[in-house]
């Protein structure tokens, strides 16, 4: 296994796949979209995990400032393939962007989660997370949410 940091678009977009397990509802076009919005502006990238060309995991990270912690890394859409949980991947990605995080000096990592994913919550405690407090939304627009 080996991992790679995907920066261009073109290197993503081959990878939908895995993300569409975690949203089934994503389309090509509209990750293609959300691509394009989300590369220039917001520092944005992806780490994937790979077995030759087999894309076995794939997380975006963001690097940002806030007034509260300084500059943090935050991990956004960690989607390890069904086929390949509990075989290290996740692991990697985690160990992988902990290291890219501490080398750009951030404060802190950071991630959400649905509510209901125990399984994952479990790895994110193991992984030294632990929760700060409550992410709260406002749905504006039902019909836009994966």
């Amino acid at each position: 296994m080996n991992i790679r940091e995907l920066t261009e678009k073109s290197e993503m977009l081959p990878y939908i796949g895995v993300l569409q397990e975690l949203y089934p509802s994503l389309t090509l076009e509209d990750y293609e979209q959300n691509l394009t919005e989300m590369l220039p502006n917001n520092n944005y990238s992806q780490v994937a995990v790979f077995d030759g060309e087999n894309c076995l995991g794939i997380a975006g990270i963001w690097i940002g400032t806030k007034l509260w912690c300084g500059k943090y890394l935050e991990i956004d859409n960690l989607v390890v393939s069904d086929k390949f949980r509990s075989k290290g991947v996740g692991k990697l990605l985690f160990d992988y962007i902990s290291k890219k995080a501490k080398a750009e000096n951030c404060s802190m990592m950071a991630l959400d989660s649905y509510t209901s994913n125990f399984k994952a919550h479990k790895f994110f405690y193991n992984e030294g997370f632990s929760p700060k407090g409550f992410h709260f939304i406002h749905i504006l627009n039902e019909d836009m949410i994966r």
